[in-house]
């Protein structure tokens, strides 16, 4: 699948079909991500990939935290009980310290983000599926996972083979064009 395929059909994906995503699909995906573009090309990134079974679950709950979903208006987070049922789940981890900042921002989230679509990408152009779940307890999945103090958790990914009806999902509407891009000057 070319880039632009990739890009336009991926979709964020909460569940998965019952099937085992494989050791090669993994690390040809987390091969695809140490090419991304990072400051200074510190590669701040660094990722746990997690196959046990409690342990996915025990991510799964670590999702679900109501006070950051209720001003939402969410009870429960859509993602949780896709990663509790994940045959893989890869934690997106940096290290503040292997990036830059400037104008008082830290730019390992900047790196983050970059290699995160990388990845999402890399899932879709092997037919599988994955959503970011960007709520979650850190500290719990930090001492979950034995992730150092200095380290932040950035993102958590369930990966799986998308289930047959989620196969021809329809993109969610998209803004046009002319409203997201100007030339010479701000509209």
């Amino acid at each position: 699948m070319d880039v632009f395929e990739a890009i336009k059909t991926r979709r964020s994906i909460r569940r998965f079909a019952d099937k085992s995503v494989t050791d090669e699909e993994i690390n040809t995906i987390l091969d695809t991500v140490r090419y991304s573009p990072s400051w200074a090309n510190m590669q701040c990134w660094r990722f746990v990939v997690v196959r046990d079974k409690e342990k996915i679950k025990k991510i799964g709950e670590l999702t679900n935290l109501e006070s950051f979903l209720k001003p939402m208006g969410y009870t429960t987070n859509p993602a949780s009980k896709g990663v509790s049922e994940a045959p893989v789940v890869i934690v997106a981890c940096a290290d503040p310290t292997k990036s830059g900042k400037i104008w008082e921002q830290s730019y390992y989230l900047t790196d983050m983000g970059i290699a995160c679509q990388t990845l999402m990408l890399a899932v879709r152009a092997l037919g599988l599926g994955t959503v970011f779940v960007g709520i979650f307890d850190e500290d719990g999945i930090r001492k979950l996972l034995e992730i150092p103090t200095n380290i932040r958790v950035v993102g958590v990914f369930p990966i799986g083979h998308v289930p047959e009806e989620k196969k021809d999902a329809k993109m969610p509407p998209r803004k046009p064009f002319e409203e997201i891009v100007f030339y010479e000057k701000w509209r």
